[in-house]
């Protein structure tokens, strides 16, 4: 009998042992890294930088000091978006719609012009967003 009591005993202290919960943050699909009015191309365009050699690039920036990890790289995926020459000031690019699917992200870009366009002569921005994709998946532009 005793032993019938031991092994239930131990049974039951075996079997509610403690069990260490992990919760994952489930971070957003992309984050805006930096938004400026002027510093980016003359040309409109949108780079995606993936490789080890751009991220120091961008890394190695003093205005994004903090902003940017080491190791940000190997999860995920940045992209520059430029809007080219502007002789007005006040425009800007937002990303519209940012979706995942099963091989890749697809992200809407919108540019955004100012409510009332006052026109500068000689005076041109390039304005710019640096954006960073939570995924190492494709990233599509539409």
């Amino acid at each position: 009998m005793k032993n019938i009591y031991l092994f239930l005993v131990t049974l039951i202290l075996t079997s509610c042992g403690t069990k260490k919960v992990i919760s994952e943050e489930k971070k957003p699909l992309y984050e805006v890294i930096a938004q400026k009015r002027d510093g980016g191309a003359k040309i409109q365009f949108y780079e995606i930088i993936s490789e080890s050699q751009e991220f120091l690039m961008i890394k190695n920036d003093p205005d994004l000091k903090g902003k940017i990890k080491s190791n940000d790289i190997v999860n995920a995926n940045f992209a520059i978006l430029n809007l080219g020459e502007k002789n007005a000031d006040g425009y800007s690019i937002k990303i519209e719609k940012a979706e995942e699917t099963e091989k890749n992200i697809i992200l809407t870009i919108k540019e955004i012009a100012p409510e009332k366009e006052v026109i500068i002569p000689d005076v041109y921005k390039y304005p710019f967003t640096l954006i960073k994709v939570n995924s190492k998946k494709d990233i599509i532009f539409q």
